[in-house]
């Protein structure tokens, strides 16, 4: 009989977390009758993605090794499967590890066609240094790297809720290896994709984990932060996937040039009239 659910052994491997920070998402067990259940706390204010592989002995589950769980923001206790053992009288063991990603990484369907707002201020006119899938560092990748100088205001291309923002950094080299060295901010928009403003001045967010920002709203200066060869503001929107990479994806734009949005291209300029 399933009457000492303690006697499993679960060991919780811990979980691999990309984008560089410990996320607060807790697995646990609880004994219900005859079942062992595995829940989970997702404390954080948005949506957090959690594969689950496991090992089992003696044992079957309701969810198969290697399915990728989506946790509500700000949740408590979703049951994440249900063990029970197969023969009574024989020892079991549980053993599972868990890869853990920000975000809906199961999410395929996005607003395709929101219109963006330049990030940068009403009156002004600025180039793209380096577009979409660049020779210089997008490779592969769909972002766009404004020419901002540093102290430039930055203003949220689309209205969201700030995730992350960090404003401490001070260093900045033509290396990825300053990567890490970078300040930014972080927002999800309502159709589950983020957006990233990035190689903002030390101390330069205006905005902070948890606000709500409108389009067009004021959320920090530009700099030269992380891996930069020089001052400008590099912007991208994308979807996460579990494995730590991200999908990008390109976004039309408002421009004095093309009220109803167009994508910008490396080396034009642009203009903001609203």
């Amino acid at each position: 009989m399933l009457k000492n659910v303690t006697a499993f052994l679960f060991i919780l491997i811990s979980g691999l977390v990309f984008a560089q920070q410990q996320w607060n998402v807790r697995f646990y067990h609880e004994t219900e009758g005859q079942e062992a259940v595995i829940y989970a706390d997702n404390p954080e204010i948005m949506p957090m993605s959690a594969q689950l592989t496991y090992t089992l002995q003696n044992m079957k589950s309701t969810l198969p090794s290697g399915t990728t769980v989506v946790l509500p923001p700000l949740s408590e206790k979703t049951e994440i499967m249900r063990l029970t053992k197969i023969k009574q009288n024989a020892s079991n063991r549980f053993s599972y590890q868990t890869l853990i990603n920000f975000g809906n990484v199961l999410l395929n369907e996005y607003d395709e066609n929101h219109l963006y707002s330049l990030p940068f201020e009403t009156g002004k006119t600025q180039m793209i240094f380096q577009g979409y899938r660049g020779k210089l560092s997008h490779h592969n990748t769909d972002a766009l790297d404004f020419d901002l100088n540093v102290g430039d205001k930055v203003f949220a291309a689309r209205g969201g809720l700030v995730i992350k923002a960090v404003e401490n950094n001070t260093r900045n080299c033509p290396d990825s290896s300053c990567a890490k060295f970078n300040n930014y901010i972080l927002i999800l928009h309502s159709d589950g994709t983020f957006a990233e403003y990035s190689h903002l001045k030390h101390n330069g967010s205006e905005v902070q984990k948890g606000d709500v920002v409108k389009q067009g709203q004021f959320i920090g200066y530009s700099g030269n932060t992380g891996y930069s060869t020089g001052p400008h503001l590099h912007f991208s929107v994308f979807i996460n996937r579990i494995d730590g990479k991200r999908d990008y994806l390109k976004t039309k734009f408002q421009t004095a040039e093309v009220p109803e949005g167009e994508l910008l291209k490396e080396k034009q300029k642009y203009r903001r009239d609203y």
